[in-house]
């Protein structure tokens, strides 16, 4: 009983690391407290899917045992594209013509007719002058940053916004200045006080299109126009939202009507486009020759393989046709039919429709427990917690697909009433045989 509640409460023994010399030693633990969380039900991450990212999948955990089959809300398929025969066969084909690798930087022989085609599609999607390809996403937003802000400069940046955009800023200045979610009058604020105490110096503002871990967007007409009235530069993630929302795939850069109006966008292609990858595009096109001969994870890597070029050129293809808008017709009904369920069932529903629907739950020991339930009724899930969010606000981050069902949307919601009593039952067992005043939650 003593183990469960260390790891229900998010205690989990051995992850506090010990402060050894050795830096392999201080790692030395890690095994044997996630192997406990594992042992006990309530270690729901790295899971393992066996098989295609289809609605209906099999997923093994951690240790490559079987968890089973279920519904799965845990992928990022939001246009249900990882698995269309159109993909596929362009990946077939771009092996047979080109193999399956780059073999080489962008800033030497790594490019390809195919990866140049798709930096000149994605720049007039966007409404660019230019675009730069990078092998991640993750990379994209970091080189970005990287790539525009000097040491002497200044990062000012949605307190919410993605580790990527975090790290690339805390390595390129120690001028980093974050501000309230969403909040205008706190990015208002910090371009002041910046412009008054340094006029000259550069000013980076980031956010994002669609935040993943509430579902919102900010007011980016707003957000631009701050920028520009404080001679300041603004960059938008568009991981979640580019292809999968907005009538033409824009997401919320159209239907706030800002396309081709920001400074720099970057994106992912992990979401929608069926591919690893990313982009950073801008009207400058001196950015592009930066990023090309002076940017880390895009100089000294390895090109985008031209078989995700060509998945991410058909994945435009369709965004851009007639199937590709009733792929996001059905995506954004499936994401309203799950959102008024829920709403419908009593439980806390943030942000905007979409395919990111986050579902608060509570307390790191409910939710592990939930999660445990949730898992064991055959819904595949993914439970994100503290530090990522505040530590009595864990949720659900249910991924929504254009071909679920709503019957699969139903039994979800179905299963999530039971297993928030199961959790509930647990916990209250749990904290009968724990001292008065010290319950978990």
């Amino acid at each position: 009983m003593a183990e469960m509640d260390k790891l229900a409460s998010g205690a989990a023994p051995g992850t506090a690391l010990p402060r050894a010399t050795s830096l392999l030693d201080r790692l030395s633990p890690l095994p044997y407290g996630w192997d406990m969380l594992d042992d006990f039900g309530i270690d729901t991450f790295a899971k393992q899917i066996v098989g295609p990212v289809l609605t209906q999948a099999r997923a093994n955990d951690r240790r490559g045992r079987l968890l089973g089959d279920g519904i799965n809300f845990a992928s990022q398929d939001y246009l249900s594209l990882a698995c269309h025969p159109q993909i596929q066969a362009a990946a077939v084909e771009a092996i047979a013509r080109y193999g399956v690798h780059s073999a080489g930087s962008p800033a030497l022989m790594g490019n390809t007719t195919l990866s140049v085609e798709l930096e000149q599609r994605l720049a007039s999607f966007l409404g660019m002058r230019s675009c730069s390809l990078f092998p991640t996403g993750w990379g994209a937003g970091y080189g970005a940053i990287r790539t525009l802000v000097r040491a002497t400069d200044h990062v000012v940046i949605d307190h919410l916004s993605h580790a990527c955009l975090w790290e690339g800023a805390r390595n390129a200045t120690r001028n980093v200045h974050s501000f309230a979610h969403l909040s205008l009058k706190g990015l208002e604020e910090h371009l002041v006080r910046i412009r008054q105490q340094d006029p000259s110096g550069g000013i980076l503002v980031v956010t994002e299109s669609l935040f993943s871990m509430d579902a919102d967007s900010p007011d980016l007409q707003a957000h631009q126009e701050l920028a520009k009235g404080h001679n300041a530069t603004l960059l938008v993630d568009m991981a979640h939202d580019l292809g999968s929302m907005g009538p033409t795939g824009l997401g919320a850069l159209e239907t706030q009507g800002m396309q081709g109006k920001i400074d720099v966008v970057m994106g992912s292609f992990s979401k929608t486009f069926a591919a690893n990858g990313g982009f950073v595009a801008c009207n400058e096109p001196g950015l592009k020759l930066a990023i090309r001969f002076g940017c880390g994870p895009h100089t000294f890597t390895n090109a985008m393989s031209p078989v995700q070029a060509a998945v991410v050129l058909k994945a435009l293809d369709i965004v851009q046709s007639p199937e590709g808008q009733v792929r996001r017709h059905c995506l954004l009904d499936n994401a309203l039919h799950l959102r008024k369920a829920l709403a419908g069932t009593g439980h806390t529903v943030l942000g905007l429709p979409s395919a990111v629907v986050p579902v608060v739950v509570g307390g790191i020991a409910h939710s592990r427990l939930l999660t445990r339930f949730m898992l064991a009724g055959g819904m595949l899930v993914n439970l994100i917690e503290h530090p990522a969010v505040p530590r009595d606000a864990s949720r659900l981050r249910l991924q929504i697909m254009a071909d679920h069902t709503h019957a699969q949307i139903d039994r979800l919601v179905a299963v999530l009433a039971e297993a928030g009593r199961q959790a509930g039952d647990e916990l209250a067992r749990i904290n009968e045989a724990r001292p008065e005043g010290e319950a978990l939650r």
